[in-house]
């Protein structure tokens, strides 16, 4: 077949360059959830760990990509604010300065949540791992808190939304956990890490009928939200907690009115699609130009274990953006309970991407034949 009998090659949805700022961010927050992981000990304030994951992540992407394209800067920060959760929060506390909880120091057995994100570009990678302070080889977790640890880090995605829903449940039940329930997942894009297309939690009847099947493909960047608790139905509730992160919404048009709305909002856009909100956001958030990242609890006798990772689907075979965890290792969890699902253990020992055997050529299968 000659050059003009070729088929056109099908086009790229996201370019090799894109990957790379992917990459790239992805490294930067390794970098920053190591040394969050170094400090996250007893003793330690909540605020002070936000801050610093915050400074970390300005100053590694302000290392990177600073030359001038097509007369502009490269857009780059903080895709998701540090945020610090701990024991049955579920997610999304970055406290104000103002908030009674926001100077609340660590202690030896608390399971702590980490989640944060860079972007380059508009490309983010955004990551969240849980620890336990004061865990040891010598003095590993156990009881619920090792079985809801050992739950939400065994989950690998299948090619399905509701194939992710279900094994994440099917591996959560083995360890006697619940998915946090209607937790979601989402596609991502250039500037948006919640697209169409998403991954459903523990999901109500009336989540489970609403949600769309959806089927995951070629060059399809996700973010995989993965959140197990120790209680009996993974239902979690609003508290008294601020909310401190939001969502701009780039579909909404609105004038605001208010000259401190305006301010913020303004500067919200200017940075990443997330920016921990100080003030004047009611206005925005009521006209639906922004959304709030709400706080919420399970029962206070319960923990919650998250991971979150960001994943490309490019044709090669599926592409780990963010790094694996720092802080979880087998030997530092311990639990009596045994994963038994057949199917489950047959696709936790799949590497995520199979490697191709390359075809032989007619010559040299000639040659074998020859032997």
């Amino acid at each position: 077949m000659d050059e003009a009998q070729k088929p056109a090659e099908k086009p790229r949805l996201i370019s090799e360059a894109d990957i790379t700022k992917y990459k790239t961010a992805g490294d930067i927050v390794n970098d920053v959830m190591r040394k969050l992981v170094s400090i996250t000990v007893e003793g330690a304030k909540i605020i002070d760990l936000c801050i610093e994951g915050d400074r970390l992540i300005e100053e590694g992407t302000g290392g990177v990509y600073n030359k001038i394209v097509k007369g502009a800067k490269v857009s780059k920060g903080i895709a998701f604010p540090t945020s610090v959760s701990i024991n049955n929060t579920v997610a999304h506390f970055s406290p104000l300065v103002s908030d009674p909880l926001a100077s609340q120091a660590l202690v030896k057995g608390d399971v702590v949540k980490l989640h944060l994100g860079a972007h380059i570009d508009g490309f983010a990678a955004i990551s969240a791992e849980t620890i336990v302070v004061g865990a040891t080889e010598q003095d590993p977790v156990t009881g619920r808190r090792a079985d809801v640890l050992q739950a939400a880090w065994l989950v690998k995605a299948g090619n399905k939304n509701w194939a992710v829903t279900d094994a994440v449940s099917k591996a959560a039940s083995a360890f006697n956990c619940k998915p946090v329930e209607g937790m979601l997942s989402c596609q991502q894009t250039q500037n948006v890490i919640d697209g169409k297309k998403r991954i459903i939690l523990n999901p109500s009847e009336a989540q489970r009928r609403d949600m769309e099947t959806t089927t995951f493909s070629e060059d399809e960047v996700y973010g995989i939200d993965i959140l197990v608790s120790s209680g009996e139905d993974g239902k979690a509730r609003v508290e008294d907690s601020k909310t401190s992160i939001y969502q701009k919404e780039g579909s909404v048009t609105y004038q605001l009115k208010m000259k401190n709305s305006r301010m913020v909002f303004s500067e919200m856009q200017k940075k990443a699609d997330e920016k921990r909100a100080r003030l004047g956001l009611q206005e925005a958030v009521t006209h639906g130009l922004v959304k709030p990242y709400e706080v919420v609890y399970t029962p206070s006798n319960t923990f919650v274990a998250a991971f979150h990772f960001t994943i490309a689907l490019p044709p090669a075979g599926p592409l780990l953006i963010t790094h694996p965890p720092v802080w979880y290792k087998p030997e530092l969890v311990k639990t009596d309970k045994v994963l038994e699902d057949e199917e489950l253990k047959a696709l936790l020992t799949k590497p995520l991407r199979e490697t191709k055997k390359k075809k032989k050529s007619k010559e040299a299968e000639g040659a074998d034949e020859a032997k």
